[in-house]
């Protein structure tokens, strides 16, 4: 017979990881490590749209727009709601439709990686892959998106600052946080 702390425990850690922040805060890579570190499978959801769609995020968003491409996290995000055990690392904007995050939280622990925009700025300044920073003043971009998203990110169950710590400590303060 399962003792309620032997369940409570089992439950917990059947629960998804999912990692919610701007680009370039980091969770691509944390998702990464914490996926060695736990064993869990990593889901990322701009890599599952663009294996579905076959195209990459910039031929969606030129061809079909940036509304078609938030259909397709809601999407994304109802399908991975109803599964465990994944570490899920989400779009940026995954958080611009708010129903996406309650969807997220119904079975994971949500973590907002966080860094300021000017720290973004220099983390994603030479990237080439990134739509919404094609334009003359991408650090505004950041500044804007993060002050537009910023209350949906906090709805997140757990804030992590990402500044000036390796990866590995990340996912080390994830790995913490999920099993208290």
């Amino acid at each position: 017979m399962t003792t309620t702390k032997n369940a409570d425990s089992e439950i917990k850690m059947n629960r998804n990881i999912v990692l919610v922040g701007l680009m370039g805060c980091g969770k691509s890579s944390v998702g990464k490590a914490l996926a060695e570190k736990t064993g869990l499978e990593l889901v990322d959801t701009d890599e599952l749209i663009e294996q579905q769609k076959n195209k990459t995020i910039n031929e969606i968003f030129k061809i079909n727009g940036e509304k078609y491409f938030r259909e397709l996290e809601h999407q994304c995000a109802t399908a991975l709601s109803n599964k465990a055990g994944l570490i899920i690392s989400t779009g940026g904007g995954m958080v611009e439709n708010t129903e996406n995050m309650d969807l997220l939280k119904q079975n994971g622990y949500v973590f907002y990686l966080y860094a300021p925009a000017e720290e973004l700025y220099k983390r994603v300044k030479n990237e080439t892959h990134r739509p919404l920073l094609k334009n003359p003043d991408p650090l505004e971009t950041l500044s804007n998106l993060l002050e537009r998203r910023v209350r949906s990110y906090e709805k997140a169950h757990f804030k992590i600052n990402t500044v000036n710590k390796q990866v590995s400590e990340i996912a080390d303060e994830i790995v913490k946080l999920r099993n208290k």
